[in-house]
């Protein structure tokens, strides 16, 4: 066999392939890691920013949201309605407002899209004025019965214990207190 090579079994390193899938999942769970870690500090610098501008939009109250201030009792002779309820409703993401319409002529200001309701944070200053849905009462109002608004609560900021300023036709109602 003077040409012939012959192949002999080479001795083998004691289990390569663990030791391989062993860095290998080292090596991923550091990307893992890293992929992970900079997520959530992604997430912590946007999500400050965000609350931020939203709330700094809401803080400062602006001119088209202000009307004349008015008690609970100059409310019924200005808008013909009385406050019954502010409370906060659905798990906190909405704001319920129930009023009372005592002079229905006088309540049907509360239909003129100019002076639309809304519900005012006193602590942060947000204006909270879209409707549920949409909805809002348009048929001719009638005394003695008690209607409500619903609107969102963006972010809970009105919460059980506020103190909140209401909007309704051309007065607003400071210092109510939401349940």
């Amino acid at each position: 066999m003077s040409g012939q090579t012959t192949l002999e079994p080479t001795p083998q390193a004691s289990s390569p392939a663990p030791r391989r899938w062993r860095s290998r999942a080292r090596l991923a769970g550091l990307l893992c890691g890293i992929v992970a870690a900079a997520t959530a500090a992604a997430l912590i610098l946007w999500l400050p920013g965000k609350v931020t501008h939203e709330r700094n939009t809401g803080t400062a109250v602006e001119a088209a949201w202000q009307r004349p201030a008015a008690s609970a009792d100059q409310l019924v002779d200005r808008s013909g309605v009385k406050i019954t309820e502010v409370a906060v409703t659905g798990g906190g993401g909405l704001v319920d407002l129930r009023y009372q319409v005592i002079d229905p002529e006088l309540a049907n200001e509360l239909h003129d899209p100019s002076t639309p309701p809304a519900v005012i944070d006193e602590n942060s200053g947000l204006v909270v004025h879209d409707l549920l849905m949409s909805h809002s009462h348009t048929d001719p109002f009638k005394a003695g019965v008690t209607y409500y608004l619903i609107f969102n609560n963006p972010g809970n900021w009105v919460h059980r214990g506020s103190k909140v300023t209401v909007l309704l036709g051309d007065a607003q109602v400071e210092h109510v207190a939401v349940r």
